[in-house]
C-alpha cells in the first residue's frame, strides 16, 4: 500500500510540473501585458499634458450703434484726453514682439498719402560708411521714396495717423521720425541692414537712432 501511494504521488508530481510551468507563463504574460498597457496609458497622458492647450478664439470687436458703453473717466492732465481710445490689435509674436493693428489707416487715407508722395519720389539713398561710394552701393537699395512730416500735410491725414501711432505705442509723437513713404516696383529690394549707425564706421553724427519699433502700412497695387 505504501509503495502504491508513493508511486501515485510521484506520478502526480510529474503531471503537475508542466501545469505549474504553464500557469507561471500565463501569469507572466498577463503581468507583462498589463504593465505595457499601463505604461502606454501613462505616456499618452504625459503627451497630452505637454501638448499646448488650444486657446479660446478671440471674439471680434463689434461696434454697435444701439449699445453704448459708459466709462467713468478720470480727470486728464494738460497733455491727456478726456475720452477713451480703443485700438484693436492682434499679438502675432512676443519673441520677437510683433503686433498687427487691423484697419489702422483707412483705404482712403492710404490713397491720399500715395497721391501726396507721388510727386516727390526719388531714388532711395544710403548712409555711407568710410570708403563707400554711391556707385559701389547702388545695388543695395533700389526702391524710391520720400520723407514727409505731419506739419507738411495740409489735409491733416498724417497728423491723425501720427497721433494714433503715439497712442498705440504709448510713445509721444516728439520721439518719432517723419513718415517714410517707399515704393517698391517688381524686382526692387532693400538688402538686410542695421538701422543704427556706429560713428567709428560712419563718422560724426548729428543725431542717433534708437530703434524701439516701427509701424508699417503696406499697400499692394
Amino acid at each position: 500500500m505504501k509503495t502504491k501511494t508513493v508511486k501515485g504521488n510521484r506520478r502526480m508530481n510529474k503531471l503537475d510540473l508542466p501545469s505549474v510551468f504553464l500557469i507561471c507563463i500565463f501569469f507572466f504574460l498577463a503581468g507583462f501585458s498589463a504593465s505595457s498597457l499601463f505604461s502606454h496609458s501613462q505616456k499618452h497622458e504625459y503627451d497630452l499634458r505637454l501638448r499646448p492647450r488650444p486657446r479660446p478664439r478671440a471674439r471680434l470687436l463689434e461696434k454697435s450703434t444701439q449699445e453704448k458703453t459708459e466709462y467713468h473717466l478720470l480727470k486728464a492732465g494738460d497733455s491727456g484726453d478726456d475720452y477713451v481710445t480703443l485700438i484693436p490689435f492682434q499679438v502675432l509674436s512676443w519673441y520677437p514682439r510683433a503686433l498687427y493693428f487691423p484697419n489702422f489707416a483707412s483705404a482712403e487715407q492710404c490713397e491720399s498719402i500715395i497721391e501726396m508722395a507721388r510727386g516727390g519720389l526719388k531714388s532711395s539713398t544710403l548712409a555711407l560708411r568710410k570708403g563707400e561710394t554711391e556707385e559701389s552701393t547702388k545695388g543695395i537699395r533700389t526702391s524710391s521714396g520720400v520723407f514727409m512730416s505731419a506739419s507738411e500735410d495740409e489735409t491733416g491725414i498724417l497728423d491723425a495717423i501720427e497721433e494714433k501711432i503715439a497712442k498705440a505705442t504709448k510713445i509721444p509723437r516728439t520721439h518719432g521720425e517723419a513718415f517714410n513713404i517707399l515704393r517698391y516696383e517688381v524686382g526692387q529690394k532693400y538688402n538686410s541692414h542695421y538701422d543704427a549707425f556706429d560713428e567709428a564706421e560712419y563718422g560724426p553724427l548729428q543725431s542717433q537712432r534708437f530703434h524701439a519699433g516701427s509701424f508699417f502700412f503696406a499697400v499692394f497695387n
